[in-house]
């Protein structure tokens, strides 16, 4: 993973020749054989390489990270697309462990009122470990809806509702005989987590928000929000009268699309644009404008809670997808963080969100060092937290000294990135040859 040190490697700008021939290739590395290979393949300057050449960015999968970031040996300018421990916030247990220590350091640091702004997720318990503890908060509330998810599995596997402790009770016979066997099988771990009854529906239908958070750094806190981003739906109509139906209750796009009335070019999709001009219709801008800040609040908070656990490695960044539920009362919660969310496309309008993305997501990472390190922008992504947060260009200034400004933010307005990345690499033209 080194390169020639007689071979420049720090391009700028977007230009072509003699320039772009002077710079060495970079040479990438991915598994994944979807929309990201696509936009790799595409990318001006980038090589493909296989097995065991030598590369510079590998958009590596977690089993490979598992087995080998430790003792991988990487050159200054190498990135690989995930922090080493990433699972302390994509690992619903941890996620969960992480917020609940992250809460009780706010309050004791900063008061309830702040620590409240931690409470965007549903109460949960790690089972088999804090079985006990389930069962006591269980019986406090005789006949509300729980929901159990299995901490390490994605794409709606091994979820179930349930209001009887019968079914844990089941569950867990199920969990000791398994754990009796003599062979290697590892008990799997589930979070029981109570389940949101008032979902906000659209068409009587349950959705959540698919969103894209793209961090650099964790020390310090670096972070991007994508302005795209969707709206999962069920192909069913909500009711809790059959919480066995999974068609009702888990918005997965691989649980959805084995549905008989799923539409494979429709998919079960609404672009983040078109959602956010929906609830205006319905509740007014000043409304959504809360909702978004309120996600906001989300997106940091939940990153700030891992901060000082996850090895801020810097040839490391990961694109993360939340999982947001909305309820009747507009407030999110969230209910999933994917270290992998999917890069495969279920329509075409699908495929050119995630193209886009991904080749935001490559502008940001800079390996041809083009940027400043000062910009708010790039493409379709804002910077929302740099070391502290981020106001936005336009709104209005912070006099008090108390963070009263409007954060750097657009998820769900206009991305228009085309232009503005035309308007940026321009720019930076400029500034290099007055530099030069």
């Amino acid at each position: 993973m080194s390169r020639p040190k007689n071979q420049n490697y720090k391009g700028h700008g977007l230009s072509k020749g003699k320039e772009r021939e002077q710079r060495a290739p970079i040479r990438f590395k991915t598994t994944q054989l979807n929309t990201l290979m696509d936009v790799l393949r595409h990318r001006p300057g980038w090589v493909e390489v296989k097995d065991e050449g030598e590369w510079d960015f590998y958009w590596c999968d977690l089993s490979w990270l598992r087995e080998n970031s430790d003792h991988t040996y990487m050159d200054e300018h190498v990135r690989i697309s995930h922090f080493r421990n990433h699972y302390e916030l994509t690992r619903k247990n941890y996620m969960v462990k992480n917020l609940k220590r992250f809460r009780k350091q706010l309050e004791r640091e900063a008061g309830k009122l702040e620590a409240a702004k931690c409470d965007f997720f549903p109460k949960t318990f790690e089972l088999p470990s804090e079985y006990h503890l389930f069962v006591e908060e269980f019986r406090k509330n005789p006949g509300i809806t729980w929901i159990m998810k299995p901490v390490a599995r994605s794409q709606g596997k091994g979820i179930f509702l349930f209001r009887r402790l019968k079914d844990i009770m089941d569950w867990r016979k199920d969990t000791r005989n398994s754990d009796d066997q003599k062979d290697d099988i590892t008990v799997e771990n589930y979070v029981a987590q109570r389940y949101i009854e008032n979902p906000y529906l659209i068409g009587g239908r349950k959705f959540d928000l698919r969103v894209y958070v793209l961090v650099m750094s964790y020390i310090p806190l670096r972070a991007w929000l994508y302005r795209d981003g969707f709206a999962r739906f069920s192909n069913t109509r909500f009711t809790l009268n059959s919480i066995d139906d999974q068609y009702v209750h888990l918005t997965n796009v691989a649980v959805q699309k084995t549905s008989p009335d799923y539409h494979p070019k429709k998919g079960s999709k609404w672009m983040l644009q078109r959602f956010r001009q929906y609830l205006a219709s319905k509740h007014g801008p000043q409304a959504v404008e809360t909702l978004f800040r309120d996600m906001d609040n989300i997106f940091i908070k939940s990153l700030q809670s891992v901060q000082k656990v996850i090895i801020s490695d810097k040839h490391c960044f990961e694109l993360y997808g939340y999982d947001i539920l909305i309820d009747q009362d507009l407030k999110p919660w969230l209910l999933e963080v994917n270290a992998s969310p999917s890069l495969t496309a279920s329509s075409q309008e699908d495929y050119e969100l995630k193209t886009c993305l991904l080749e935001d997501t490559l502008h940001v990472v800079d390996m041809e060092a083009r940027l400043t390190g000062r910009e708010k922008r790039v493409g379709g992504f804002d910077l929302m937290w740099n070391d502290g947060p981020v106001s936005r260009e336009d709104g209005p200034p912070d006099l008090s000294g108390m963070g009263n400004f409007v954060t750097n933010t657009h998820l769900g307005c206009v991305n228009d990135r085309k232009k503005q990345l035309r308007q940026l690499f321009c720019s930076l033209q400029v500034q290099k040859k007055a530099s030069s």
